[in-house]
């Protein structure tokens, strides 16, 4: 690796030096990107997709799962807005358990979060890529999945401004489309929507047909491992907070919004669904919980909606997932962790090193994906699918000692504090061990236990190399050598 000198701490008194600017990044995302960044960040296509084997599993009881999640990610999003918003910066949580645990433990995170990110463009541009094939058969899925991944390089290489752009309008139909699907349906549930002809049957369904909980209440736990890597995504703004006028306010405002965001998109929409259906109507695992819900309620064209609505959460992910996967290549350079290279920016502040190493692996993994996707893209998926959990922990540990820095070195920064400190953040972290254990327990083929370990064993690569690497060069910040906060 080559080793690049730390940048100067920006100036607090000075309100033009922001850190976007003082890394090389521009401020090129407005409040309005941001907001809808923030929004979108938490509504995947997983969403949409994934919902209805979770429903098919935990019948109603698939609040619950939702529930239990939405509140593990509000406990995780608000320790990681306490220390973004004290110290925002494109590192995010890798900069942060740099300073508070090592630089090992930032060199690990920030790492496997790249090449989690990674595998899921190639998941998503492969999703993509089949309903676009299915609406033009004239060009094959691959020539799809190249398209979409040409593009969205191009307008992620132009500008910041070009990313804010894109996922501004892909997360306001996401969110106008979910808003929609919640008006409408509760409407129908109550026999207020005119033309439709679905009984008025209020939320009878949530205990009819075996109850709330038709399989015991293990199948919670099942749920939950079903739902929790669809909320994968609501750390970003974070990240993306570094590169606006304001980053404090920024990631304030996002953190203190992300309660009703979860309540209202997951919970909300979830809530209508299997209000609307039998939890063990066939249509929800034929036609997805989504679809099937529209057409009780004799929306023509559900199919090919949803569709619509799918495509542009796959592209709002595509987006994402490649920002954010340059964005922490961008960080590791800066801190000497990756390729200096990838520490460098543009005239017009696009770290485009880092932008075409991501979107490279993502090719490969899509080649992958098209030429062995029993074999190779399995392992990598896998290898990937606790990742999210994995940097969940580590905002958690790092949350412990960040918020001794702070007090010591600035404590006027603490503009967002976590709540019952450290109590809560333990019992988050227990939570998450629990749900990584109860993993161990699902034994299908590519299910919780090979995610499990496989993360694991990936994580353990990386962090050996890591450890190794510091001995070799001596260098371990820890929070008594690392500079002072910015």
């Amino acid at each position: 690796m080559t080793t690049r000198p730390p940048a100067p701490a920006p100036s607090d008194t000075d309100p033009q030096v922001t850190p976007a600017a003082d890394s090389g990044l521009q401020a090129g995302l407005k409040s309005r990107h941001l907001s809808m960044i923030a929004i979108g960040g938490v509504i995947g296509a997983g969403l949409f997709v994934g919902s209805g084997s979770g429903i098919a599993a935990a019948g109603p009881g698939i609040l619950v799962s939702y529930g239990l999640v939405g509140v593990l990610v509000v406990l995780v999003m608000r320790m990681l807005g306490e220390m973004a918003a004290a110290n925002p910066t494109s590192g995010s949580f890798s900069a942060y358990a740099d300073r508070a645990l090592g630089s090992w433990a930032g060199f690990t995170i920030g790492w496997l979060y790249w090449f989690f990110w990674v595998v899921v463009l190639a998941v998503e541009a492969t999703a993509g890529a089949k309903i676009l094939a299915g609406w033009i058969p004239a060009v094959p899925q691959w020539g799809w999945a190249l398209i979409v991944m040409i593009v969205l390089t191009a307008s992620n290489l132009v500008s910041v401004s070009s990313y804010g752009e894109f996922e501004f309008w892909f997360a306001g139909i996401k969110v106008v489309a979910i808003a929609a699907f919640i008006v409408i349906g509760g409407l129908a549930l109550f026999g207020l929507l005119p033309g439709s002809d679905h009984p008025a049957s209020g939320f009878s369904n949530l205990t009819a047909h075996g109850g709330f909980l038709p399989n015991g209440p293990g199948a919670i736990l099942t749920g939950v491992l079903m739902v929790v890597f669809s909320f994968m995504g609501s750390e970003i703004v974070t990240l993306a907070a570094g590169e606006t006028a304001d980053p404090r306010a920024a990631v304030t405002k996002a953190t203190n919004s992300v309660i009703w965001r979860i309540a209202v998109f997951y919970l909300g929409s979830i809530l209508i669904v299997v209000s609307l259906l039998h939890w063990d109507d066939p249509a929800i695992l034929k036609d997805g919980s989504y679809v099937a819900a529209l057409s009780s309620i004799g929306i023509p064209h559900a199919a090919q909606i949803m569709n619509t609505i799918v495509l542009t959460s796959v592209l709002s992910c595509l987006n994402s997932g490649l920002y954010t996967a340059s964005r922490m290549a961008f960080s590791l350079g800066r801190r000497s962790d990756a390729p200096a290279a990838f520490g460098q920016t543009t005239d017009r502040g696009v770290p485009r090193a880092a932008i075409l190493a991501s979107v490279v692996f993502g090719f490969v993994a899509v080649a992958f994906n098209y030429l062995w996707p029993d074999t190779v893209f399995q392992f990598l998926l896998n290898a990937s699918g606790a990742i999210a959990l994995f940097v969940w922990l580590v905002i958690c540990f790092s949350q412990l000692r960040m918020r001794k820095i702070i007090e010591r070195e600035s404590p006027e920064k603490l503009v967002v504090r976590m709540w019952l400190y450290p109590y809560l953040t333990w019992a988050t972290i227990a939570l998450i061990t629990f749900v990584l254990g109860y993993m161990l327990t699902d034994t299908a083929e590519g299910g919780g236990r090979d995610q499990v370990v496989l993360s694991t064993l990936a994580a353990a690569g990386v962090v050996i190399f890591a450890l190794v690497r510091e001995r070799v060069s001596g260098r371990n910040k820890t929070q008594d050598t690392a500079p002072p906060l910015s």
